[in-house]
């Protein structure tokens, strides 16, 4: 584990945890944010929680952020409450207010700072070993969305405006390939070409979202398998990392876990023939996610649960041969292909989705019935 680079002496004292603190380690592997595990003693006993550092570089307006996140967790309380659950604080994050009773807090740089009571007995994987850990996560994210589709209004903040417009990263990817600033568009021809063949999906989902046949949801949008804090017995009880939490398409979501868990290679695999969309994975994917969400989901965004798997797997791809083209300035990188490497991956996935839609299709129809 790392070392804290902030003075969390300082962070906190900035919550109410009415406890003693006593030490606190570098945690988890995001990132944007800075995330640590704190020990604390009250009455005689180790208690622990999570103080987060948000980074305002990437998430410009904190408060609007956690005003979110407030809203979002204390729904998702009443709701679960409302339906028996007797187990709130492992299945909703719980934010531990500030001194001045915010959700947040700034320390003496100006820096935003948030607290959460830590889940025991809970933890996060970073690759799907199974498909039951699979039908786990996407029950998981499936009941997040269901436990929100009442939030009162007002409507939820855009943390990240536009983060899933495919149209508009596609026409962030047109206006690289024209400038070619770094000289590289040669380099990527075959990419290029292959992005450029598929532009006609990228309108698919908001065309129908403007039509009315696929509303507007509250969303995660980084529905990766860790993202969800199983249990030490394998149930996906809480979805964490709500920075991104705003309003969207629930395919979006369900698009993102077939992108993050179905293929066993790493985003950036080198051996494009390791990159495969695997059936059982995706079959797994929609029987948990079904058995959280189907309850609420239109006939539309049934019917395109396949589909938003590759179109999502297509849009990210663009975005890392944007970020290739135009100098790597957004994802950080380790080696001056990396983002092509990234987008080869991407694209192979798309790949193989294209090959097996028929029968991914065909799998959901028969699982909503």
């Amino acid at each position: 584990m790392k070392t804290p680079r902030h003075d969390l002496r300082e962070v906190v004292a900035l919550f109410q945890t009415d406890a003693v603190f006593t030490s606190a380690v570098a945690f988890g592997s995001g990132h944007i944010n800075d995330t640590y595990l704190a020990t604390y003693h009250r009455d005689g006993r180790e208690v622990r929680f999570i103080h987060q550092w948000i980074n305002h570089h990437v998430f410009k307006e904190p408060p609007l952020v956690m005003e979110n996140i407030a809203r979002v967790t204390e729904h998702q309380r009443r709701t679960l409450a409302a339906a028996g659950c007797s187990d709130l604080e492992r299945r909703a994050l719980t934010i531990v207010p500030s001194v001045d009773s915010r959700p947040y807090a700034c320390d003496s740089r100006g820096e935003f700072w948030r607290t959460f009571r830590f889940i025991e007995h809970a933890h996060t994987c970073e690759a799907v070993e199974s498909v039951a850990q699979a039908r786990e996560v996407a029950r998981a994210f499936g009941a997040f969305q269901s436990q929100l589709t009442e939030l009162p209004a007002p409507r939820l903040h855009e943390t990240i405006r536009d983060f899933h417009d495919t149209p508009k990263r596609f026409a962030a990817l047109l206006e690289a390939v024209a400038a070619d600033a770094c000289g590289r568009a040669a380099d990527a021809r075959r990419e290029i070409a292959f992005a450029l063949a598929r532009e006609p999906i990228t309108e698919t989902l908001l065309a129908l979202h403007r039509t009315g046949l696929m509303p507007e949801r509250i969303t995660h949008n980084d529905t990766k398998l860790n993202n969800v804090m199983l249990s030490d017995e394998g149930e996906g009880i809480c979805v964490i990392d709500l920075d991104t939490v705003m309003p969207g398409l629930a395919l979006y979501d369900f698009g993102d876990m077939v992108r993050t868990a179905t293929s066993p290679a790493p985003e950036d695999e080198l051996d494009l023939t390791k990159v495969t969309m695997q059936m059982p994975m995706f079959q797994a994917l929609v029987d948990g996610y079904l058995s959280a969400a189907g309850g609420f989901l239109t006939p539309s965004e049934r019917d395109h649960l396949a589909f938003s798997g590759k179109l999502i797997t297509f849009e990210i791809g663009i975005r890392f041969l944007t970020d290739f083209l135009c100098g790597d300035t957004y994802f950080r990188t380790h080696r001056p292909t990396h983002n092509l490497e990234r987008c080869r991956t991407q694209f192979a996935l798309v790949a193989s989705i294209e090959a097996q839609q028929e029968a991914m299709a065909a799998y959901v129809s028969e699982a909503s019935r």
